[in-house]
């Protein structure tokens, strides 16, 4: 499948959540079956041999397609979830978005230094979430750290940049303007 056939799966909403925010929905990709498995084989392919242990989603979309990675990968998956969510003691990170201040938690003994993780989300936008997730990661000193979004919007300012020893992909590239 061509990146033009997963791109037209894509709903575009725009003025979402708030006016001016074009929202680029990948729930219409998850519903087409041949464009779901598309993502799931692209996104493992580039990480089948960096001997992931575990898989962290962030909340909510990236749990359809990190949970599917990990059962592919033979890796744990770890949820990264908004506050109040996770019932166990849970570390916090919070961050600003382009239209507000957000946390997310995740387990605190969710990772341990032997695993090499790799977090998933289906956006990376101005970087304030995946960075909060990077620094929740790090507090448990895994050997590496990847990060795996389904769309890099590339014309978004990055306020929050992933650090540069995280490995960073996406399987499509697009412009919100």
């Amino acid at each position: 499948m061509t990146d033009k056939k997963l791109i037209e799966a894509i709903r575009v909403v725009p003025d979402f959540p708030v006016k001016g925010i074009q929202f680029f929905d990948v729930t219409t990709l998850f519903k087409d079956p041949e464009a779901y498995e598309e993502v799931l084989d692209r996104i493992c392919s580039l990480y089948k041999d960096k001997g992931i242990t575990k898989v962290a989603g962030i909340e909510s979309r990236g749990f359809i397609a990190g949970a599917a990675v990990a059962a592919r990968l033979g890796a744990g998956f770890v949820p990264i979830r908004k506050p109040g969510k996770l019932p166990a003691t849970a570390l916090r990170e919070s961050y600003q978005k382009e239209y507000g201040t957000d946390s997310i938690e995740i387990h605190a003994d969710a990772i341990t230094s032997d695993d090499v993780v790799l977090i998933h989300d289906d956006i990376l936008a101005t970087g304030g979430t995946a960075s909060a997730a990077v620094r929740l990661i790090k507090h448990f000193g895994p050997k590496a750290i990847y990060a795996n979004f389904i769309i890099d919007i590339t014309d978004v300012p990055r306020s929050a940049p992933i650090p540069e020893d995280v490995q960073v992909s996406a399987i499509l590239s697009l412009a919100e303007n």
